[in-house]
């Protein structure tokens, strides 16, 4: 018996046609590759759920579930004044062996200047919100993140214009009034949605100077007031209100119709700009100009990052030179306290004067003086490089000592980067031009903006208003005695429905500037100001410029100078090994022995020092060309977040 089937388990299954299974037996292998599916979802979940989240300050408050998240503050998480884990597991046995990867993962992670720098990125998402809600950008002055001045002219939310009141007047329904109206309407509201409630109870007791209006020289008044309101822009340039408002009032004043009596108007207003004001691009303004103060400050941080990364290895390469310094200036102690040994011997058996024997204990005394001094320029250069890559210094991270694990680097043909490429890569991921290009940007909108101030202000408006009127009526009888005819909210609602008192209101208002002077000085002034970021952007291009070529300069004489010192140490140890040779067969004096061992100290320092120098050319080479992040294999997003993944 055959049995045949055909499976089709999403995309990744494809097609399985033809299948043969055994009679009676189940086919596991759909359940198989499903298993095998939901693993891989599960493990793709789990590396998505490790990956750190840098926080949005400039995403929406959800209103679901959490319909009160958009009243409550913010939770930020507390500042981190303490080390981080990486950093306490790098120190073993009281000591860190420190690569220069190692070393870039924990400045980022623990540097303080970077963690407050770090606040300034958030702090232009959270004006980039603010900008969202319809309300004007503040920019983050404390890094250059500016928000141009001619933008503040007609800001969002201004205010309203006339109209008759807020809620269209409710105090004119049920009184005597006649008397006809013009209407102008202004925009109102912002592009976050707002809602209004009023409510008051009031008691009035007024004496009036004749009887003939109230029918009693003492009227007393009482209300009960309720009001609900909602208005919105939107970017388009128009803006939207509802207004709803209730009172029930009674009097003492006689011949009233109904009391007391309730009243109910609802008002509807729309208002359009249709010159100064229109359009999304006007009215995003400040959106548009926050965003790009958000990228700004992305970049300024990337630059500081940079900065500090580039003065934290320039101390990393002086502590490895601090190292090779202790370690030449041993070899050399030694090399001095054989020869005061030698010496010493010599004149015990009277082949040596004493005084050669006093030159030789002085030339060890010396170099004992600079192996100390050797020694606390390495302790000083470790508690420099110490402050750089740790947020506080702990007993257990002070007691620590530094072991650098990368050598100094000798002088390679590959590091000498053309400085056509050079200049290109520099020009491609230096921050200062995206920085200089979002100044361009926001002077650009700026521009835009006051040149639709320019325009007359010309807005359309329509409004529309229902209200009822009802209450408790006293009918009066042929026996004279009063009937009270109670007046039910039914037969308000049903006036109030059926529109049986509207209003209706079409308009337009319309203002034309003579000379417009205010409008031109302010276009006149952006542009200016647009061409003077343009000029900057130019000369931080050409700042960035130069710095490459210098550095490109600087690392040449660094190549030369490491090579000359290597030339030196060579030329000096064969002059001490002659010198040695030369003493032995008589032909030299320890005197001219103990030269040429100096000689060979100075020259082995001095190879040190421009290794050390050569390194730090590379690392200024680095940092102005902009690839000194992708060198220390630091993760731009990671860096504003302040966790490196290792």
């Amino acid at each position: 018996m055959e049995v045949r089937t055909n499976w089709k388990i999403s995309k990744l299954a494809g097609r399985w046609r033809n299948q043969r299974i055994w009679p009676g037996c189940l086919d596991l292998r759909p359940l198989a590759l499903l298993s095998f599916v939901v693993l891989l979802s599960a493990q793709a979940a789990l590396a998505q759920a490790a990956q750190p989240n840098t926080p949005d300050y400039s995403a929406n408050p959800k209103w679901f579930p959490e319909i009160i998240s958009a009243y409550k503050p913010r939770r930020l998480p507390p500042p981190d004044l303490t080390n981080s884990k990486s950093l306490s597991d790098m120190i073993r046995d009281g000591k860190i062996e420190l690569s220069l990867a190692q070393l870039a993962a924990a400045v980022v992670e623990n540097n303080l200047n970077l963690a407050f720098d770090r606040s300034f990125h958030y702090s232009a998402q959270a004006d980039l919100l603010r900008a969202q809600g319809g309300q004007a950008a503040r920019g983050v002055q404390a890094v250059g993140a500016t928000i141009p001045d001619a933008l503040f002219s007609a800001a969002i939310g201004a205010g309203v214009g006339g109209g008759g009141g807020a809620f269209g007047g409710i105090s004119g329904v049920g009184s005597i009034s006649g008397t006809p109206r013009s209407l102008s309407f202004q925009p109102r509201g912002s592009f976050d949605p707002g809602f209004t409630f009023d409510f008051s109870r009031d008691r009035t007791t007024s004496p009036l100077n004749t009887v003939v209006v109230a029918g009693s020289p003492v009227v007393s008044t009482n209300t009960t007031f309720f009001s609900f309101g909602y208005q919105q822009a939107f970017p388009t340039g128009t803006s939207f209100s509802i207004d709803l408002a209730n009172q029930r009032q009674s009097s003492t004043q006689q011949a009233l119709i109904y009391n007391p009596d309730v009243v109910t108007r609802a008002t509807v207003s729309v208002v359009q700009q249709l010159t100064n004001g229109f359009g999304p691009a006007f009215n995003r303004r400040f959106q548009t100009v926050a965003r790009n103060n958000v990228k700004f400050v992305r970049e300024w941080f990337l630059q500081q990052v940079n900065s500090v990364l580039a003065q934290a290895e320039d101390s990393y390469w002086d502590l490895v030179s601090a190292q090779e310094q202790v370690r030449a200036t041993q070899q050399a102690l030694q090399v001095a306290q054989q020869l005061y040994e030698d010496n010493k011997r010599q004149a015990e058996i009277g082949t040596l004067a004493p005084l050669d024997v006093v030159s030789a204990q002085a030339q060890v005394a010396s170099t004992q003086r600079d192996l100390i001094v050797a020694q606390t320029n390495l302790q000083q250069q470790a508690l420099t490089l110490k402050t750089l890559f740790s947020k506080q210094i702990t007993d257990r991270l002070g007691d620590a000592k530094i072991v650098a694990t990368d050598p100094l680097p000798d002088p390679q043909e590959a590091d000498m980067q053309p400085l056509e490429e050079a200049l290109s890569s520099a020009a491609k991921n230096r921050p200062e031009v995206p920085q200089a290009q979002a100044n361009v940007a926001n002077d650009q909108v700026a521009v835009k903006a006051t040149q639709n101030f320019l325009k007359p202000t010309f807005n359309v408006f329509g409004f529309f208003a229902t209200a009822g009127l009802s209450g408790n009526q006293l009918i009066s009888t042929p026996s004279g005695v009063p009937v009270v005819l109670p007046g039910g909210f039914g037969r308000e609602l049903n006036q109030f429905i059926h529109v049986k008192y509207p209003e209706y209101a079409l308009g337009f208002a319309l203002t034309i500037p003579i000379k417009n002077r205010s409008a031109l000085a302010d276009n006149a002034r952006a542009s200016m100001l647009e061409q003077q970021s343009e000029i900057s952007l130019q000369r931080t291009q050409n700042q960035i410029g130069v710095e490459v070529r210098s550095a490109s300069i600087r690392l040449m004489q660094a190549k030369a100078e490491a090579t000359a010192a290597a030339s030196a140490v060579e030329f000096s140890r064969q002059s001490q090994d002659a010198e040695q040779k030369k003493r032995a067969a008589g032909l030299s004096t320890p005197y001219n022995v103990i030269l040429a061992q100096r000689n060979l100290l100075e020259a082995q320092l001095a190879e040190v020092q421009s290794h050390a120098t050569y390194a730090k050319a590379l690392v200024e080479m680095e940092r102005s060309t902009g690839v000194l992040l992708e060198k220390s294999h630091i993760d731009p997003e990671g860096a504003i977040r302040g966790q490196i993944t290792q």
